[in-house]
């Protein structure tokens, strides 16, 4: 087995891939919005019938869950600013889902397709693939990088 990766050691990677200036602010938009949209497609999801007696526990839960449990072995501090992410994310899914002005699955479709041709954009601006093409848990590890780059001018240490 190999030794336990650092949060700072996966940053540092893949801030490798992400140094042009409009590949950062690409990302600093479309991962946050990929990130909302997964919930949102998990959210969309059919409940099973044992999970159904309460309105929102849902498949949106099997994903944070586990996710925020991995984010606080790295960092205790981005797990509670992901958390905070995830809150809001979910508050937003709820407001959507009454607002019922489209299927919630069809408005994340289309947000993580553009979001994703933006992400493609700017690694092609970057010259550089993706991290995740090397390891997809770098698909875990982006909306960290943008988070921690937000702490980072907030001075918040992690």
């Amino acid at each position: 087995m190999g030794e336990r990766r650092t949060v700072h050691s996966w940053l540092e990677e893949y801030k490798e891939s992400h140094r042009n200036r409009t590949n950062i602010i690409i990302h600093n938009f479309c991962v946050p919005v990929i990130t909302f949209c997964v919930l949102g497609f998990a959210w969309s999801a059919p409940v099973p019938e044992a999970l159904s007696f309460h309105p929102y526990l849902n498949i949106s839960l099997l994903i944070i869950v586990p996710v925020f449990l991995y984010y606080l072995a790295l960092s205790p501090t981005l797990a509670a600013g992901m958390g905070v992410f995830a809150g809001l994310s979910v508050g937003l899914l709820i407001l959507l889902g009454r607002m019922n002005f489209a299927p919630l699955w069809a408005l994340c479709l289309g947000l993580f397709a553009i979001a994703w041709i933006g992400q493609f954009i700017g690694h092609a601006i970057e010259g550089k693939k993706p991290s995740f093409f090397k390891d997809l848990q770098f698909l875990l590890i982006g909306p960290l990088w943008v988070l921690g780059g937000i702490y980072r001018r907030l001075g918040i240490r992690y």
